[in-house]
């Protein structure tokens, strides 16, 4: 057996390259500064519903200033620590390059505990939540307790120092509306950060967007309970007064503008309410169409609270801005689908053309639409290839499970049936006119940092997971950098209609030798058939249809890729530069000279200027970025013509490694069970006793009863863990909006 045996894990020593000794202490220095930015802002924030820091603001503010103004100072305190974070973190990216496992590896060598895969909270309205998250939840918890005291504090001692001209009731409660509008307009600032989806924020803590959504969800929820309290209390005042109807219509120059606010806030509400679990499960396009209302709740939200309010919370609303721009620059092309084909268990498996600079990791996904189904419906789907797979494709599978998919596979069968073999050279083919927006996932590839890696799939979650054995395949005969040397499949379909799936990769093909390299254990559990299908061995048939190419020719747009951090930092500060410029410009030339004071206006004039920096300044990076697409693709097809004119290829390699070790018996296994549910407790318990004190990462891709019940068994065996037993790590990679 060869030095690379399972007994020892797949690390390749050549290629390996040192970082300079300087690259460290550059990414330690950007590391703490930003740690620094990012407390002094939440300490200011925590500080603010207080006189002690609402006296401080106001002193810097009217005392110092900026050159452009109030506005200015304002987004300079509560927006600009945000964006300077985003600056930092793309300069900390760049010099960062490509991960060394070897490195991380050295780093681990001891099993531990680490906050964000420890699973705390299994059921419960929030899912499965990790310890980090617990402790992000607490401090979101204390600051909205801690915010609302403080305005009451503050309102009960202004009451007693000064005589209040109305009614001290009225005045308390319309100024414990404004208190709970300050709140949340801080939880607006985070609001829009998670749902950026290349945003160089997440790809900095390393928090991919399917992630981060529930956490865009659960500031939702906190944010529209906020605005709503802030508009019944104020509602409550107004008739209170008597004057209910007349304040909700006004529309002042000067002060807030009361109209816009309700407009806002009705938005948001609608949002809210289509976004609920029950009604967005019942009719998704109602929930997809309505939360497009999201532009109507920021604008009119801006001409409520005038320009520089607003600007608290403009950051993160910029950086959301500015993500969602290069999504849609990147979706306007039309991608091939090379293939389609329909699986007998309703599963279609699309071939999507790509450029070969185009990087993602295995566990990426993307977002489709199909333009002969719909122009306005996008849908994410996990990638089932690996990038080494291709070059030129990525692969994705898709159930069939509402009326999108089920038109798209009946699209297919329909153009295949009636593609007659003797018809072909005279019909053109039929063609899927598709979009595309990502891919996005993980900056560091987290399937390769375990050597003991579990993978728990229910039904089609089986299609990252292909990936993920694709790729770390494709490693192990690349000789590349790959930790895992165990692996447990454990996998749950209702019916073994489903099984096939597996046929989409072709293990002894990507690497015969494999077994010598790794353990892998596959568990299959068919949970409604007692026994197997009368036909075995029989082939279910695959039905397919060819897609002629487009004319153009095009693969997936590169804008939006993982791991373009050059182009995209550019973008970014390009666009960020360009909104200082035009503010400033706009301050100095028009609101200055002609005394524009006018709330709603000025806030207005404040999100054109967001708009234009984002479409000229960031527009003119995208241009280059495109130009840059175009060459660098040419020189990489030349480079590589060239190279297979010259080099062996794999098959040949693959070939002579087999023929030294054809002598080693194979050390994967798989089981099918008929009429059972995995136990998950028998299950963890036989890989304690075989895997032993280790590091295991356990990753989840399914529905939430499935993610609950390994959750659950993962705490309680890490809670009362031996020190002989493994620390099992939580992954979820299920995607669900």
């Amino acid at each position: 057996m060869d030095d690379h045996s399972i007994k020892e894990p797949f690390f390749p020593s050549q290629g390996v390259k040192k970082k300079p000794p300087f690259v460290s202490l550059v990414k330690w220095v950007l590391k703490t500064v930003m740690w620094a930015v990012f407390v002094s802002w939440v300490a200011l924030i925590f500080l603010y519903p207080t006189q002690f820091g609402n006296d401080l603001f106001e002193k810097y503010v009217f005392t110092t200033g900026t050159a452009f103004g109030l506005t200015g100072s304002v987004f300079l305190v509560f927006s600009g620590p945000i964006l300077v974070i985003a600056f930092l973190a793309i300069i900390r990216l760049i010099i960062s390059g490509e991960e060394n496992f070897q490195d991380w590896k050295q780093a681990s060598k001891r099993p531990s505990v680490r906050l964000w895969t420890f699973p705390v909270l299994v059921d419960g309205p929030f899912g499965v939540v990790s310890a980090a998250e617990i402790i992000g939840i607490l401090l979101f918890a204390v600051y909205i307790i801690w915010a609302v005291y403080a305005y009451t504090m503050r309102n009960l001692s202004f009451m007693s120092k000064y005589d209040i001209s109305q009614s001290r009731s009225i005045w308390l409660v319309k100024h414990t509306g404004l208190g709970f509008g300050s709140v949340g307009q801080f939880c607006l600032a985070f609001l829009f950060l998670p749902i950026s989806r290349g945003s160089i924020l997440l790809r900095l803590i390393d928090i991919p967007f399917e992630h981060a959504t529930k956490y865009h969800v659960w500031l939702g929820h906190l944010t529209i309970l906020l605005f709503t309290l802030h508009g019944l209390f104020y509602l409550i005042g107004w008739a209170m007064e008597g004057n209910l109807l007349r304040k909700i219509v006004h529309w002042r120059d000067i002060g807030i503008a009361i109209l816009p606010g309700v407009i806002s806030l009705l938005a948001g509400l609608f949002m809210w309410v289509t976004s609920l679990p029950g009604v967005r499960k019942w009719n998704f396009e109602l929930f997809f169409y309505t939360h497009q209302l999201y532009i109507i709740f920021v604008v009119f939200f801006a001409l409520h609270v005038g320009d520089f309010i607003f600007s608290i919370s403009a950051g993160g609303i910029f950086l959301f801005m500015l993500d969602r721009f290069l999504r849609f620059c990147q979706s306007r092309r039309t991608v091939d689908i090379i293939s389609a084909s329909c699986l007998p268990c309703g599963t279609v498996e699309l071939i999507v053309s790509k450029p070969e600079n185009l990087r993602y990791n295995a566990l990426s996904f993307i977002f489709l639409q199909i333009r002969e189904l719909s122009w306005l419906q996008w849908h994410p789907f996990s990638v089932s290839s690996s990038p080494l797979d291709g070059k030129t494709h990525l692969a994705i599978l898709i159930k069939v499970l509402g009326k999108w998919t089920e038109k798209l596979r009946g699209n297919i069968i329909n153009a295949s049936d009636e593609a007659k073999p003797q018809d072909l050279l005279l019909l053109p083919h039929p063609k899927i006119t598709a979009s595309v927006e990502g891919p996005y996932g993980h900056e560091f590839p987290y399937h390769l940092m375990y050597e003991n890696l579990m993978l728990v799939a229910g039904g089609i979650g089986i299609s990252p997971f292909l990936a993920i054995l694709s790729d770390i395949l494709h490693r192990i005969r690349e000789g590349e950098s790959c930790l895992p040397k165990n692996i447990v499949v454990v996998w749950a379909v209702k019916k073994s209609d489903e099984l096939p799936l597996l046929s989409t990769i072709d293990m002894e093909s990507i690497c015969p030798y494999f077994s010598e390299k790794v353990n892998l254990d596959i568990q299959i559990y068919v949970t409604r058939e007692s026994n197997p299908p009368l036909e075995e061995g029989k082939v279910l048939e695959i039905r397919s249809c060819s897609i002629s190419p487009l004319s153009n020719g095009c693969g997936i747009s590169v804008l939006v890729g993982t791991r373009h951090k050059i182009w995209s930092g550019l973008y970014v500060i390009a666009s960020t530069i360009g909104f200082v410029v035009l503010f400033g410009l706009l301050d100095i030339l028009y609101i200055n000279p002609h005394k524009i004071s006018t709330w709603w206006y000025k806030g207005l004039l404040f999100l054109l200027c967001m708009f234009a920096s984002m479409f000229i300044f960031g527009g003119l990076v995208i241009g280059l970025w495109h130009v840059w697409e175009r060459t660098n693709a040419i020189e990489q097809h030349t480079h590589d013509r060239i190279k297979s004119d010259q080099l062996p290829c794999n098959e040949d390699v693959a070939k002579k490694d087999l023929s030294q070790n054809e002598s080693t018996s194979s050390t994967s296994s798989s089981a099918i069970q008929y009429g059972l549910r995995p136990d998950f407790k028998e299950i963890f318990e036989s890989l304690s006793k075989q895997w032993g004190n280790v590091d295991v990462g356990v990753i989840v891709c399914g529905p939430p009863s499935l993610q609950s019940s390994v959750a659950k068994e993962i705490r309680s065996r890490n809670m009362r863990r031996q020190s002989p037993d493994p620390i099992f790590h939580f992954n979820s990679h299920s995607f669900d909006l």
